[in-house]
């Protein structure tokens, strides 16, 4: 537990920490995660509002995490809940007052709010002691809601939240808010190019490309963390490559409409044109201003490569677009890169751009069954994906389907 000058110092420090994140979902990880870590707390979660009800956005329990293996991580149902004093949860967003309540069990019935016990029951849960947040914008306005729950003391015995407490969490929710609305805004601005690209590109959804970044990061952490990288070191790549991997195919809005949106297979002639939108996609990010650059052009680049090195666009020159010298085959053409001379976040997106591909219905056609998609990928590990991937990817598939529940096209 921290102490009070621990918790101020580290207070001071939370603006700088927060604002070097850039990814919307890697920041309300890391939120929570500070959240908790200030008031002693087993576990929480955050709703972002938007309209008229609140998703249940992000969540953490330590508790339930220790009754799974090494390595597994908590799966939740997504779900909303609309903006009234019915709920703890709306009751804040509604108000915009905190809620320090030591007993959710106990809360009087001439409140207008109450708790659910349905989550306790299913997972064997016992829900205590809540600390209710507002999550407010520069202007006021309410962005989400911070609850924390079951306050611990130092032999991990379940305590109410103090008033210290609540005020060092208002103070800790004040910061955490300017991140998260930089952050929204930067999601906004992919989400706008993403936009861009699905006038022209009708597979370009928003949400496909939030499954593909999200089935990337879940994917790359698993196999850092199988190499024991720092956690630091694996932080940061995670929040590159959740918005590089969101950008993987904006190099289309350069592509003719006639090619892009064709409802046929296309010609030789047309092909190569299509396989441009690498490069060009690529080159959007040259002049590099940060490491996020560096990340978006790589997977932009190299996110058609395939493990045996018969894909595209392969040994060329960002710049220039042309072969270079000596990595070319006997038709002067360049050579496709092959294993590890493909990047890996270009390995990792992959996979989980072809997984997604596959999966989802499009104007043109059905979404596959779930299980002709995992024989392709299985069947495809060692020509087209890296085959540790793939066996990473079958590991987590229980994360990857709850990625795809959460951003479902029809949401």
């Amino acid at each position: 537990m921290l102490t009070e000058k621990e918790k101020m110092e580290t207070l001071s420090r939370l603006v700088i920490q927060l604002n070097r994140v850039s990814d919307l979902d890697i920041l309300m990880e890391h939120i929570l995660t500070q959240a908790r870590r200030f008031v002693n707390a087993d576990a929480g979660s955050i709703y972002i509002a938007e309209d008229k009800i609140l998703q249940f956005t992000y969540t953490q329990n330590d508790t339930l995490q220790k009754r799974l293996s090494k390595g597994e991580k908590l799966i939740y149902s997504t779900f909303s809940l609309p903006i009234n004093e019915k709920s703890i949860a709306g009751y804040v967003a509604s108000t915009g007052k905190p809620l320090n309540i030591d007993h959710v069990y106990e809360i009087e019935a001439s409140t207008p709010y109450n708790f659910s016990k349905e989550f306790d029951e299913a997972s064997r849960y016992a829900t205590r002691s809540a600390l209710t947040i507002p999550l407010k914008s520069a202007n006021g306005s309410i962005l989400g809601i911070l609850q924390i729950i079951n306050a611990q003391d130092d032999d991990k015995n379940v305590i109410s939240f103090s008033e210290k407490d609540e005020k060092m969490m208002l103070q800790f929710a004040s910061i955490a808010a300017v991140a998260l609305e930089r952050a929204q805004m930067m999601r906004a601005i992919i989400l706008r190019m993403i936009r861009m690209a699905e006038l022209r590109d009708p597979k370009e959804t928003g949400a496909h490309v939030n499954r593909v970044g999200g089935f990337a990061v879940e994917i790359y952490e698993k196999w850092a963390t199988l190499r024991n990288l720092p956690q630091r070191e694996i932080d940061l790549n995670r929040d590159l490559l959740r918005m590089a991997a969101m950008l993987h195919d904006v190099g289309k809005v350069a592509i003719s409409d006639l090619i892009l949106k064709k409802p046929g297979r296309f010609n030789s002639d047309e092909f190569e044109i299509m396989k441009q939108h690498t490069v060009l996609g690529a080159q959007l990010f040259l002049g590099r201003q940060s490491e996020f650059d560096d990340a978006a052009s790589q997977v932009a680049l190299t996110h058609h490569e395939k493990w045996d090195g018969s894909g595209y666009p392969g040994h060329i020159d960002l710049v220039s677009g042309l072969p270079l010298s000596g990595h070319t085959d006997p038709a002067g053409r360049p050579r496709g890169k092959k294993g590890t001379e493909i990047p890996l976040f270009g390995r990792i997106v992959a996979l989980a751009d072809v997984y997604d591909a596959l999966s989802s219905a499009r104007i043109y056609k059905e979404a596959w069954n779930e299980s002709d998609v995992l024989a392709t990928l299985e069947n495809d590990a060692g020509s087209h994906f890296d085959p540790e991937l793939v066996d990473i990817f079958f590991s987590i598939i229980d994360i990857i389907r709850s990625i795809q529940n959460r951003y479902a096209d029809d949401a």
